[in-house]
């Protein structure tokens, strides 16, 4: 190879990254997600920009491997068991969207005045959704785990399956086949069938034997070489057998879900997942054919925003008829609004297979790609804009007309622990949260968990607060515990007032508030694992106990201290560093006599420690 040609290379891969690191943050500072900079980047560069680069078909099939990469990742999360959870939303209500989908978009191409079989190609192509522009706006926002996030994304894994048996239909379509026998279509299946088969074999009997004995030799690159290597040959295996390869990747990735090296191979794949997702990103805007568009703009922005639209209303009515949500339904509706990748498979196989011709296949291309640059935007402006989201309380009560002796705001894992002693006593509680989804797991346990919002003196009435002789607060954010304290000790003077605090400020504040009781939420469990440390070291268990109650004892005195000084740092020098005490440059005096004192004694034994 020559130097010209290596400089020319290199030239490339740094315009190709130079582009991401300016626009991406960018696009991120402005609101507009990282999608949508990886976009704009990759039509700045493309040909149909600055004609840095004149083949991004080039660049897409390469790029074509961190969708790839991305399954495998989302595979290894999906265990046998939580996939076969969601076989319901996988093969319901991806098959109820789809077909709704494919025929509500078949009668926008007739509208546009195409032919039936043109209609019905540029329809499957446009309910392909794009799992890569999904899959990252669900993870940027975090609601992959959630239900919400897997509902969509059983919709996406069923889509992807969809491509193999629509090139069976796009080769039927095909105007020569009555030219070619049969035969051949059922050797692609039985190839298919082989290829799913080997791999499943595959990824029962030797994926984890190789990772243990590569574990065993311990080195790190050849477990990296080997992760890759995994994700490749399963994506290979299945484009050898016609089928998709992002689909080989998130099988591979499902039989890996409940090996030991899970954790290991996903960390390993990480970094290369997120440089190639990114690179497509960056092809997908290259691929956007400006002259195409240019030349039929009013035809392909018209087609853009009616089958945005057409998808985006399926998919509404098809969420509302299960049962989903306005909210998440609306949101389901924006999201997945939009053509995806495996849509320019179906085009390129349609073309090949002259049922389109290459004018119309360039024209759908544009508009998928043109949906694809505009979802990020149009799911940022619906965040941003849309009514804030009401709690879907199906089976859940709201707070009205309670009462008890103790009310309970928050029941996580502080508030859990916290209520069984009440409840060994038989004390009548009233427990509310605002987290719909702990309340309805909190039922299999047997507790009976209200709706409500405890920094709202409306729901605080409707729990009983009038009525009851203590309320605690075992929230885990800091103002809205404060909020609570502020509205008790006003509304509600009755009821002793216990409080969770966040940390040794927040016990200040609170105490200063005139609250009865008030613990930081790590305090006690801090000093048991320090005893038990000791207790392991092998420290006599008494002595331990000694030592713990010690530690007890001067942090009280230090929040004494703390109290009568307004400040966090005035019982400093009763604390046990690993270095030698540095007084302040602007040392603090206590204002109480005794305080000083106090502090005085400390010092001195500190020192005395010190020299021993």
């Amino acid at each position: 190879m020559s130097v010209e040609s290596t400089t020319s290379d290199l030239v490339k891969v740094v315009a190709l990254l130079g582009a991401a690191v300016v626009a991406v943050p960018i696009f991120r500072r402005l609101g507009l997600g990282s999608v949508l900079g990886y976009l704009a980047a990759g039509l700045l560069i493309g040909p149909f920009g600055l004609g840095w680069f004149s083949d991004a078909q080039a660049i897409l099939h390469v790029a074509e491997l961190g969708v790839v990469m991305f399954l495998f990742v989302i595979g290894l999360e999906m265990r046998p068991s939580h996939l076969w959870s969601l076989r319901g939303e996988i093969f319901g209500l991806g098959t109820l969207q789809i077909l709704a989908c494919g025929v509500a978009l078949t009668g926008v191409g007739l509208a546009f005045g195409y032919s039936l079989p043109v209609s019905f190609i540029g329809a499957m192509g446009f309910v392909l959704t794009s799992t890569a522009v999904v899959m990252q706006l669900l993870g940027e926002r975090g609601d992959i785990a959630l239900p919400r996030g897997q509902r969509i994304v059983s919709i996406l894994l069923f889509e992807d399956l969809l491509i193999v048996p629509l090139l069976a239909v796009v080769a039927l379509m095909s105007p020569d086949v009555a030219a070619r026998g049969g035969e051949s279509r059922w050797i692609g299946i039985g190839i298919a069938a082989a290829s799913v088969a080997g791999l499943v074999a595959a990824g029962i009997w030797l994926l984890n034997p190789l990772f243990r004995i590569l574990a065993a030799a311990r080195a790190r690159e050849v477990m990296t070489a080997a992760a890759l290597l995994v994700v490749l040959g399963a994506a290979l295996l299945m484009q050898l057998g016609g089928l998709s390869m992002a689909m080989g990747a998130f099988l591979a990735g499902v039989l890996l879900s409940e090996s030991t090296f899970r954790h290991q191979i996903e960390a390993d794949i990480e970094p290369f997942r997120g440089i190639l997702l990114g690179l497509f990103f960056l092809g997908v805007g290259m691929a956007l054919d400006l002259g195409v568009v240019w030349g039929h703009w009013p035809l392909i922005l018209s087609a853009v925003l009616a089958m945005m639209l057409v998808k985006a209303i399926a998919i509404y009515v098809v969420a509302r008829l299960t049962r989903t949500c306005h909210a998440e339904a609306l949101d389901r509706a924006v999201v997945m609004a939009q053509g995806g990748e495996f849509a320019f498979v179906l085009f390129g196989a349609a073309a090949a297979a002259h049922v389109i011709d290459a004018e119309i296949a360039a024209n759908l291309t544009a508009i998928v790609v043109l949906s694809m640059a505009l979802t990020p935007l149009f799911a940022t402006l619906f965040r941003r804009f849309a009514p804030k989201t009401q709690a879907n309380l199906e089976g859940v009560d709201k707070a009205e007309g309670l009462s008890g002796s103790v009310l309970i705001i928050g029941f996580g894992r502080f508030g859990q622990v916290m209520s069984q002693s009440l409840l060994a006593r038989d004390v009548d509680v009233t427990i509310i949260d605002n987290d719909i989804e702990m309340i309805r797991s909190a039922e299999e346990f047997g507790f009976k968990i209200y709706y409500g919002d405890g920094t709202r003196l409306d729901v605080l009435h409707a729990s009983g607060a009038d009525s009851a002789r203590a309320i605690a607060v075992c929230i885990d954010k800091r103002e809205s515990a404060s909020r609570i304290v502020e509205l008790a000790r006003q509304e509600f003077p009755q009821a002793k007032l216990l409080v969770r605090s966040f940390d040794r400020e927040h016990s200040l504040a609170l105490v200063a508030a005139g609250v009865d009781y008030q613990i930081r939420e790590t305090f006690e469990s801090a000093v048991n694992f320090g005893e038990a440390a000791l207790i392991q070291l092998g420290v006599p268990e008494d002595e331990a106990a000694e030592i713990a109650a010690e530690v007890r004892r001067l942090d009280a005195e230090r929040f004494e201290l703390e109290i009568a000084a307004g400040d966090v740092r005035a019982g400093i020098p009763l604390m046990r560093g690993n270095q030698p005490f540095k007084p302040s440059p602007t040392p603090f005096t206590p204002p109480r006599r005794e305080a000083r004192a106090l502090n005085d004694e400390a010092a001195q034994v500190i020192g005395e420690e010190e020299e021993e």
